[in-house]
């Protein structure tokens, strides 16, 4: 493979918001594990994907910028590997994603879609929405603040004058869910599945100690985020969602190639796994 050149892109600053260190590790982590079995990687920035400075065929990638997913989703339309797919990395931006998985029957909380500049109190009572989670909904989070919680219909709309004010067009409210929160990190198509409780404050989305207190059927919980993937078009993935006192699992959030702080060796190579394998169908693919 010492013939095989590969892109590594970092993600940019401003789309890792408290994780540059960690998002910046794992990347930099898969790319030794590749480089130690004979392969060339290169790593890029978004800055230098842009400026047309990246010429590999095989690309991985952490991008959130919209011009760098955008020449990502043209180089898979000219045939080059890339992992994630462009279209997966915008799958995964909320408004776009909340559509898919009501299309495909993923379990999201009940949401409702608006321009940040509407009236929300009648829509949320209309919906017997209460308590809720505003959430940026027109591209990728840049800072915390784009995924806030309210807890009523007044704060809500104080919430979304705020994404307003701030240039934000669109948002999305999904109703709060009761549960215990669990963080997970997975490779579809591979073998790695990783999963934890987490446990936070009442403006937190979770509302349990973090004590196992939920009857979680963990092959379950793998089933739906695998499939959350595999319509999203996204391989390397994580998320959070929440477990039910009586074990109901709802996906809150999901993610393109996240950090995997908390399992990031076994990731890695697991990751390189998978890519490895990527690249020997996409080579077995160029030689028909």
């Amino acid at each position: 493979m010492a013939d095989t050149k590969i892109a590594g892109i970092m993600r940019a600053g401003a789309y890792s918001p408290n994780h540059i260190g960690s998002d910046t590790a794992i990347m930099n982590t898969v790319a030794e594990n590749l480089r130690k079995r004979g392969f060339e990687v290169n790593i890029y920035t978004e800055e230098q994907l842009i400026d047309g400075k990246v010429d590999e065929n095989i690309i991985l990638n952490m991008c959130r910028e919209r011009e760098s997913v955008s020449i990502l989703q043209r180089k898979e339309d000219n045939g080059d590997l890339v992992i994630n797919s462009g279209y997966g990395i915008e799958n995964c931006i909320r408004e776009r994603m909340a559509r898919i998985f009501a299309a495909n029957n993923v379990p999201y909380p009940d949401s409702i879609i608006v321009n940040t500049d509407e009236i929300i109190r009648d829509k949320m009572k209309d919906n017997g929405f209460e308590k809720v989670w505003i959430k940026r909904g027109d591209f990728h989070s840049i800072h915390n603040e784009d995924v806030t919680f309210a807890g009523d219909a007044a704060a809500a709309q104080e919430l979304l004058q705020e994404y307003f004010l701030r240039g934000i067009e669109r948002a999305v409210i999904n109703q709060h869910i009761e549960g215990e929160l669990i963080k997970f990190y997975g490779i579809l198509d591979g073998e790695f599945f990783n999963w934890h409780y987490i446990f936070k404050d009442n403006t937190s989305e979770s509302t349990i100690s973090s004590k196992s207190e939920v009857k979680l059927d963990i092959e379950k919980l793998k089933e739906i985020c695998d499939n959350a993937a595999s319509v999203l078009d996204v391989k390397i993935y994580g998320g959070e969602c929440v477990v039910s006192p009586t074990g109901e699992i709802t996906i809150i959030d999901f993610n393109d190639w996240p950090s995997f702080s908390t399992c990031r060796s076994d990731a890695a190579l697991q990751i390189t796994r998978f890519v490895m394998s990527q690249v020997k169908e996409y080579k077995q693919g160029q030689s028909k």
